[in-house]
């Protein structure tokens, strides 16, 4: 963003961008260092820019020309934003949360992009530091290049340290931007905004785009493969980075928002089931969304207890089971409508990694067929069971492909005949395992991405998860810049340009134009703040609700 403004003797200068008289003699370009302030000055770039500016100035006016119809646009819908936000504050018009979430997310995005916690990570603040250069940049070089198509020489380009935030700006003579007609002058000051709002455009065209670009290289939206497991993640030690996340609960998982997603659901009907008569109440959830047909001989001389008690009197290697019958949760064995007992059914206490590789026998598992081509009812040599559940925890089945086992994940071959069935994964490439307690933590633990490589090179995992990243920054970065200089607020673009869109009103006195752009400006800057403010906590609220 522009830092310095000067003043006319024979008018208020309202531009923002950094504006010095001129002088008969060259003056020695300095660099400012302070405790709170630093820049770094060029001038090396004056000439081929102004060059290049004359050399395309007709088709370069036209390109500014429509830039400045967007950024007027821009200016009327953002003041309609404002009046409308405004009149929420004061409770004159209804609220729409929807509409408040959809805004932060375009504004405040960036501050994590899998749209979990509002935090910052190392590689996050790299990216936003990263992005906001590259920004800021693209703005300061729209106005430079509308100025020189104008014919007005920029003084000097200055990368600039303010406090913890970068930026750049380029300084104009600012006699002689006085003298150029309106409409030349606005070409000027709308330049940085329709260049960011282009730039934005251009990335969100990117991101779409994506896949099909990196398609030679890269398989896209089979299954997301594991990019990190952090020693945190309750899931460090079951997943490794080259790991293939192919289904959870039974359900095929193509890409990271569906994985979120799906946690999000079962985490879901978890609450639900609180409240109907899977509960049993001091016991646990009896959740038929997940039965496995257990051999009789594996319940031979198993751990028994009363549905009574805790579930956690199992040992902690093993996990409480209840028989259900059929896909009718009505049935359960001594159960009343209510959840509470009507005997003395009792439970088993076994080895979930043995359960998990029996067949299924729910009709939540019907997405995918069993292991033998079988239906979902148990042949009478086996029981159907369920996992009993503590409230506060999910019971969660994951099978992946490892990357560890030779042969499993070869590059250039795509390891998915078919989304549907689980029965092509080779036994000794799969693996299961199961995850009991918060869900949706558990699911933003780990890191993943959509593409796998189809060759191995170099950071072939890595390189589409750093360019997605890195244009979601870019895009939702220039988007911010683009609408706050659209604001019609003091320091920043939108105060030039309403101040020229007023010139346009004859009718008014210079004084009263004066005075109206101050009350605009006042009352702006007072309304963003409290906008934007309104939208940064309701985005946060969102993200942690």
């Amino acid at each position: 963003m522009e830092a310095r403004r000067t003043r006319n003797t024979r008018g208020r200068n309202n531009s923002l961008l950094p504006l010095r008289r001129s002088s008969s003699t060259p003056r020695r370009l300095s660099n400012t260092i302070s405790c709170w302030y630093c820049d770094y000055k060029i001038s090396a770039f004056n000439e081929p820019m102004l060059r290049f500016g004359r050399r395309f100035n007709t088709a370069l006016r036209i390109w500014f020309s429509i830039g400045v119809g967007f950024s007027l646009t821009a200016l009327v819908v953002v003041i309609l934003f404002l009046v409308w936000e405004l009149a929420t504050a004061l409770r004159l018009l209804p609220g729409n949360p929807v509409f408040e979430h959809f805004s932060g997310a375009l504004l405040f995005g960036f501050f994590n992009p899998s749209g979990y916690g509002l935090s910052l990570s190392l590689a996050d603040a790299a990216y936003l530091l990263f992005s906001t250069i590259i920004s800021v940049s693209v703005h300061e070089f729209g106005h430079a290049v509308a100025a020189a198509s104008e014919g007005l020489q920029m003084e000097y380009i200055a990368m600039f340290l303010a406090v913890l935030f970068p930026g750049a700006l380029v300084a104009f003579n600012y006699e002689l931007l006085q003298l150029l007609p309106r409409l030349n002058a606005l070409r000027i000051y709308c330049a940085g905004i329709w260049h960011n709002a282009v730039f934005c455009a251009v990335c969100g065209m990117a991101l779409f785009l994506l896949p099909f670009l990196l398609f030679p290289f890269y398989i896209y939206g089979e299954s997301p493969m594991v990019l990190d497991a952090p020693s945190t993640s309750p899931l460090f030690g079951y997943l490794s980075p080259g790991d293939v996340i192919v289904s959870i609960d039974g359900k095929h998982i193509h890409n990271a928002q569906e994985w979120m997603e799906m946690a999000a659901l079962i985490d879901k009907q978890r609450f639900q089931s609180l409240n109907n008569s899977k509960y049993v109440k001091d016991f646990g959830i009896v959740d038929g969304r997940t039965g496995y047909c257990v051999p009789n001989s594996m319940i031979k001389g198993k751990q028994r207890l009363h549905l009574t008690d805790n579930p956690s009197a199992c040992p902690n290697d093993l996990t409480a089971f209840v028989s259900i019958h059929g896909f009718d949760l009505s049935t359960l064995d001594d159960f009343s409508e209510d959840g509470h007992l009507n005997g003395s059914q009792t439970g088993l206490c076994l080895n979930a990694r043995d359960i998990v590789k029996c067949n299924k026998c729910s009709a939540e598992w019907a997405t995918t067929s069993n292991s033998d081509g079988s239906n979902f009812t148990c042949p009478q040599e086996d029981t159907c069971l369920s996992p009993v559940q503590l409230p506060d925890s999910a019971w969660v089945e994951i099978t992946y492909l490892s990357s560890q086992s030779p042969g499993c994940l070869k590059y250039g071959q795509n390891p998915y005949l078919d989304s549907n069935t689980l029965d092509f994964i080779r036994q000794d490439c799969s693996g299961s395992f199961v995850f009991i307690g918060d869900v949706v933590s558990m699911a933003h633990s780990i890191q993943l991405t959509a593409y796998q490589p189809r060759w191995a090179f170099p950071l072939d995992a890595y390189i589409p998860n750093v360019v997605e990243r890195s244009l979601t920054y870019m895009f939702h970065v220039s988007l911010t810049l683009a609408l706050l200089n659209s604001l019609p607020v003091y320091f920043l673009d939108g105060e030039s340009i309403l101040e020229i869109a007023l010139c346009l009103f004859t009718s008014i006195g210079q004084r009263k134009r004066e005075k109206v752009l101050q009350a605009c400006l006042l009352v702006g800057t007072f309304i963003s703040i409290l906008a934007f403010s309104r939208l940064f906590i309701g985005f946060c609220k969102q993200i942690y609700s």
